[in-house]
């Protein structure tokens, strides 16, 4: 069922606050909720994205509902949620699947920050009523590819690079009410916000080593229209990932410090 423009209520998409404060030496810092992540294969791991929420000091509730780990009802003890990529397809019939889509209504009802990365953010587009599907041409990303902030992107995070690491067959259309943060050529929406949930199509979680497993036992992914040979993915690398790296941790912090909009709206 489509929620569409179900849980925007009707305010304006803003900007991410500002950082927080340093924590004065005298006080105790309040502790932190933990970040519910979820992920779909055994091997499979938070990558970049963990490593950032670690060193703001979240610790990670790592479930995987493909195995039989249960989603929480409310998000009221967890500082936000990710949901990572995967093999499989947002359009797949599996239980595991279609319940997560469904899951996502939670944050989107209680204003929690949620991301969806690249299956993620599918997901968020399908829960949100947007179709999924292969590129009419059978073109993948595999590799880098650039993408173009929009205004509303620049206006939430500046820095965003010129190039970013991707691996999908299929793409999402914008949802109804969602506001377009990064576009692409072959794959027009890449970056995605709605209220306090998005969604983005590309993997900034991709580490070296991630890289390194990926390109060797999905090889054949890089034999379909559009992917980048092996070897470009580590040339890109050296050139991308530096801006690619100061971009996401700039973006999870911000994303994290987010106020429902109904919570500002009370105050």
């Amino acid at each position: 069922m489509s929620n569409r423009s179900k849980y925007l209520r009707g305010q304006n998409l803003v900007s991410f606050p500002p950082a927080r404060p340093p924590i004065s030496r005298s006080s105790e810092p309040k502790p932190l909720r933990p970040v519910l992540v979820v992920l779909h294969q055994e091997t499979s791991s938070p990558g970049r994205v963990g490593n950032a929420l670690r060193t703001l000091g979240y610790q990670l509730d790592i479930r995987r509902p493909r195995f039989g780990d249960a989603l929480p009802t409310t998000l009221d003890g967890h500082a936000g949620a990710v949901i990572f990529g995967g093999p499989m397809s947002a359009n797949d019939t599996d239980d595991y699947v279609r319940a997560e889509i469904d899951w996502i209504e939670i944050p989107l009802r209680e204003g929690r920050p949620f991301l969806g990365i690249c299956l993620g953010a599918q997901m968020l587009a399908k829960q949100l009523g947007a179709a999924v599907a292969p590129h009419e041409q059978g073109v993948v990303q595999v590799g880098y590819y650039p993408i173009r902030p929009t205004a509303a992107g620049m206006g939430v995070c500046s820095d965003w690079p010129e190039q970013v690491y991707h691996w999908h067959r299929e793409g999402f259309e914008l949802p109804c009410g969602a506001e377009l943060l990064a576009s692409g050529d072959d794959f027009p929406v890449q970056a995605i916000r709605y209220d306090t949930c998005f969604g983005l199509q590309f993997h900034p979680d991709v580490t070296y080593a991630m890289m390194h497993r990926w390109t060797a036992r999905s090889c054949d992914r890089m034999d379909a229209p559009g992917a980048r040979p092996r070897h470009q993915h580590f040339a890109d690398r050296a050139v991308y990932d530096a801006v690619e790296r100061a971009w996401l941790t700039h973006f999870i912090e911000g994303w994290l410090l987010q106020v429902p909009v109904f919570a500002q709206v009370a105050e």
